[in-house]
């Protein structure tokens, strides 16, 4: 039994091998998409193995989405809604690498919503690093939308609609 364990274990290190030195030319692009939260070096290996490192195929990030069927589309006219929001069948493999950060967020959504939403960004932001071979990837930060938040707009527009539903408004700065 043991013999058969570190026979696998030999096994496994020549694939991780030869892996390795199929994936070198791609070393640089692998490192890029490793900076993005949520993908390791497996995942980047994955997901360039399934797209490729040439984006000119693809004109814009919602082409990459789209082809990865990650792009749901909802038409709705005359108060009938007609499409099930549904992806369809896009790649298997890309979709399974994609929808390990989204875990988290299957909680508060359905689990495919989740892996849709997730998803999708994290392809917008693989096909711009691959675009552009000067991009690099910079974390916001998970405060990013507060800092940037205006708070005198936001106090003109809570007057603003405070004064449409007929209130007089007066501020006094607290204490």
């Amino acid at each position: 039994m043991l013999a058969r364990i570190d026979g696998l274990d030999a096994d496994l290190a020549a694939v991780d091998e030869q892996i390795g030195e199929q994936l070198a030319p791609f070393a640089a692009a692998a490192a890029r998409l490793d900076e993005i939260p949520g993908i390791g070096p497996i995942a980047a290996a994955a997901i360039l193995v399934e797209v490729g490192t040439d984006m000119s195929r693809f004109p814009t990030a919602g082409h990459l989405c789209s082809w990865a069927k990650f792009s749901p589309g909802i038409k709705s006219s005359a108060g009938k809604t007609k499409g099930s929001g549904s992806t369809g069948h896009g790649n298997r493999y890309l979709a399974r690498v994609l929808g390990e950060r989204c875990r988290r967020l299957a909680w508060r959504r359905s689990k495919l919503r989740a892996v849709v939403a997730m998803g999708r960004s994290i392809l917008v932001i693989v096909w711009q690093l691959l675009a552009d071979p000067g991009a690099a990837f910079r974390d916001l930060g998970p405060d990013h939308f507060s800092r940037r938040a205006d708070p005198e707009a936001a106090k003109r527009a809570h007057v603003r609609q405070l004064e449409a539903l007929d209130y007089t408004v007066t501020l006094t700065p607290a204490a």
